[in-house]
């Protein structure tokens, strides 16, 4: 029989734990310390001093200093990395771990784990560092709270925000306007209302609305609230009649396995998972895994340990990104590391969204469908994941739908089906094209002069600060209206 060459071929790979010990900060860290959430939660990195502590020589100053002036330039997200995270840059894993100085350096520059975890000033665009239409709150989340932190987006389904934080901050967070805490850049947005008080005006909200079925319990990072919290918040939930599908979004599956393979953890999910099963809805976990690298034995174990314990499924929200998996090569790893090796199932990759200093994250479209297209035919159909444009005021599109596409000014147009919670006044909604902007360094020279000529940058972007303030001005007040 004649050998077929594919253009990707499959090779089944075991999942491997890299060894902390490398680092030198962590040279006297036991099997017992790194399972523990506690200590992965108290030994993150959250500032340079740290990261200079564990690294020891093995990083370059120029490292340090393209770092401080991120922080101090460009960073949407504080600095908070837990030890599960940085074990998996330069895993050194197959290879012998580069040698201290200048090789380990360039290394970890080209890590793509630290390139969305850690970023630094010389990987951001000199040209371009942000879209002219890039906002805060590019998908507008805030405008659509139908009570605070609760935003009714999509007709049956809605986004409740528990909370504003994370075990980890990701340097492209979508909720950079909310999550985290300031960073030079960024003042970020404060709940105003106790929790106990935001939880109780959410569920009310929900009681009153029966066309809702489906909530995305997020924030922030599920795994930041306390556990019996948030296990009474499910089972308010679950006591809803029309609620029928309930979701827990959690990067920290990955960046904190430990947080859910806890005994009390997953104690309590079997509890909540049990009551679900008994009333007929569905219990799922998103997590959020952008690399094959960070799949490993422990986000292995967490990943099983919640199947076990009675969810539906654990599925995987990726977002596409330059230099962290915008290969199809890149994807396909992470697709079968995930479904092979972790029983996570691949979902959705997202279009990186349009906010601050993320220009050189974002792909266009173009490149996003040929994506698409190139992993097609490897993986089971459950599992081959969409990868989704988010457009602002319409929602998740596959990267084929989009109604026209100007290649040249890198400009997309869509169309929707539905109207948000804020538009059940206009008449327009479903005629209307929304626009979605690719990056302008991926346009042919012709489409960068047309936005060098007819971008005034500063103009602009004020004038995109005074419709988001404009807009959260509007939502604040229909709030306030409804109460």
């Amino acid at each position: 029989m004649t050998k077929v060459e594919q253009p990707y071929v499959y090779q089944r790979r075991e999942l491997v734990e890299p060894d902390w010990t490398r680092f030198p900060g962590w040279r006297g860290v036991t099997q017992s310390d790194w399972d523990s959430a506690q200590w992965q939660r108290v030994n993150c990195v959250r500032n340079v001093k740290q990261l200079r502590a564990l690294m020891g020589d093995l990083l370059d100053d120029r490292f340090y200093a393209d770092l401080e002036r991120d922080q101090a330039e460009r960073a949407t997200m504080s600095m908070l990395v837990p030890p599960q995270m940085l074990n998996t840059m330069v895993p050194a894993t197959s290879t012998p771990m580069p040698a201290a100085g200048a090789e380990f350096t360039e290394a970890f520059y080209a890590d793509p784990i630290r390139r969305y975890m850690l970023p630094v000033f010389s990987d951001r665009r000199t040209d371009w560092p942000s879209h002219p239409f890039a906002s805060r709150d590019s998908l507008h989340e805030h405008d659509m709270w139908v009570a605070e932190g609760l935003t009714h987006r999509y007709p049956t389904k809605v986004l409740a925000e528990l909370l504003p934080t994370c075990p980890q901050y990701c340097g492209h967070c979508t909720r950079m306007d909310l999550v985290g805490n300031n960073t030079p850049q960024v003042n970020k947005l404060k709940f105003e209302l106790k929790p106990v008080d935001r939880y109780d005006a959410m569920l009310d909200y929900l009681r009153r609305t029966p066309t809702v079925r489906d909530v995305v319990v997020s924030g922030g990072d599920v795994a930041n609230m306390p556990w019996k919290n948030l296990e009474a918040f499910i089972d308010r939930l679950l006591e809803i009649d029309n609620i029928r599908d309930i979701r827990l979004a959690t990067k920290a599956l990955m960046g904190l396995p430990q947080h859910w393979f806890a005994d009390d953890v997953v104690e309590g999910v079997a509890r909540v998972a049990a009551t679900a099963r008994a009333r007929g809805v569905s219990l799922a976990i998103h997590t959020h895994v952008n690399n094959a690298q960070s799949v490993t034995p422990a986000v292995a174990r967490a990943s099983r340990a919640m199947l076990e314990a009675g969810v539906r499924d654990v599925r995987n929200q990726g977002v596409l990104m330059r230099g962290i998996n915008d290969s199809p090569e890149q994807l396909l790893d992470l697709c079968f590391a995930l479904a092979d090796g972790a029983s996570i199932t691949p979902y959705y990759f997202y279009m990186c969204d349009m906010i601050p200093f993320a220009e050189h994250w974002r792909l266009s479209l173009a490149e996003a469908q040929r994506l698409q297209h190139s992993i097609m035919g490897y993986l089971p159909g459950f599992s081959t994941p969409r990868i989704v444009c988010d457009v602002p005021f319409v929602g998740k599109r596959w990267v084929h739908q989009q109604d026209e596409y100007d290649t040249e000014r890198g400009i997309s147009y869509w169309r929707k089906n539905y109207r948000t919670s804020i538009e059940g006044e206009d008449t327009e909604a479903l005629s209307r094209e929304y626009v979605y902007y690719d990056p302008i360094y991926t346009l042919p020279e012709t489409g960068q002069q047309w936005w060098r000529d007819s971008v005034d940058h500063d103009e602009l972007l004020v004038a995109a600060e005074q419709r988001a303030a404009a807009s959260r001005a509007a939502a604040e007040s229909q709030l306030v209206d409804s109460h």
